[in-house]
């Protein structure tokens, strides 16, 4: 089967030959040969449709893996900075003698802190910082609005249970609190690292995002890229969205229409993604074609694959 610049020379071929023979029908037969005129157009606009198509395809692959780059250095800020966050905590610990767990406000202080004391941290992707108990239950988070607090960490993420014991913890979950979008599933990837005074554990330190707002995260500076790439200010942008494959769940920006990671979700990319190093194809979204490319990233967690839609305009 033909692929790539073959496919497009079979279908510039059929074009031509459409051509020779609207030609010869217009000697013979004006008036058939006029109205063939009008099917001659359409053959070819569907030809550049689809090459339209197949460059938003190679250009939606190309997104997704340089994407997939993007989250490994995200995660790496938190895994360098939560730790020397957290030792920073400790130190706010020691100034209150310990008694802080019971003041949220002098919580929120410390969070604001830790964060502003490590370069990593002030400029990781995390939609909130929060300080939990040993046990896992919420003291207070960064936010001004803390819907948090007082919730119980360990049943959404048991794994951070492990935290309690000393170990920095990376995982994935589902908490309602710490949602991105409303209206539609959202889910978080989280990490955490204890906060130890006097060889005693007193708190865990605890970061992530939710998976829609870094979908919209990595959408936006997709869109940023490619914007500093066209050669001319006034070309149109292409149409971009960019989302978050989590197992069977595909999570997109709050402003994404739904319809299209439903789309993405139908076609079960992970699955495909287990058997190549990425995967790309062109599908029609109501009425418009896409270029899809989707691609694994580990550094997200075992399953976790990044897309990317792309149209051209």
């Amino acid at each position: 089967m033909a692929t790539g610049v073959g496919k497009v020379s079979a279908r510039l071929g059929g074009v031509a030959v459409w051509v020779g023979v609207l030609a010869r029908g217009l000697a013979r037969h004006p008036s058939k040969a006029l109205r063939a005129t009008a099917l001659s157009c359409v053959a070819v606009g569907m030809l550049a449709c689809e090459d339209k198509a197949e460059t938003s395809r190679t250009f939606a692959l190309q997104h997704a893996e340089h994407l997939v780059t993007t989250a490994a250095a995200d995660v790496a800020e938190v895994r360098q900075g939560l730790p020397e966050g957290a030792k920073r905590l400790e130190r706010i610990w020691a100034e209150h003698d310990g008694r802080i767990e019971d003041d949220p406000n002098a919580l929120r202080d410390a969070l604001e802190r830790a964060r502003n004391a490590v370069q990593d941290l002030r400029v990781a992707k995390s939609t909130f910082f929060a300080l939990a108990t040993p046990s896992g239950v919420v003291l207070r988070n960064d936010q001004e609005q803390d819907a948090m607090a007082g919730k119980l960490l360990f049943e959404p993420f048991p794994e951070l249970a492990r935290a309690a014991r000393g170990e920095y913890v990376e995982t994935r979950g589902v908490m309602p609190e710490a949602f991105g979008v409303r209206g539609k599933p959202d889910a978080q990837w989280v990490a955490a690292q204890n906060v130890t005074v006097d060889s005693q554990v007193r708190a865990l330190y605890v970061t992530g995002w939710a998976w829609s707002s870094y979908a919209y995260r990595l959408e936006f500076a997709l869109r940023g890229q490619v914007r500093s790439e066209l050669k001319d200010a006034r070309d149109k942008l292409p149409l971009l969205y960019v989302f978050v494959v989590v197992d069977r769940a595909v999570y997109s920006a709050p402003v994404s229409p739904e319809v299209n990671a439903q789309a993405i979700a139908e076609l079960e990319p992970l699955d495909k993604l287990r058997a190549s190093d990425g995967f790309s194809t062109v599908l029609e979204i109501t009425g418009r074609r896409f270029g899809l490319g989707a691609k694994l990233a580990p550094a997200l967690g075992e399953n976790v694959a990044i897309a990317v839609l792309r149209s051209e305009t």
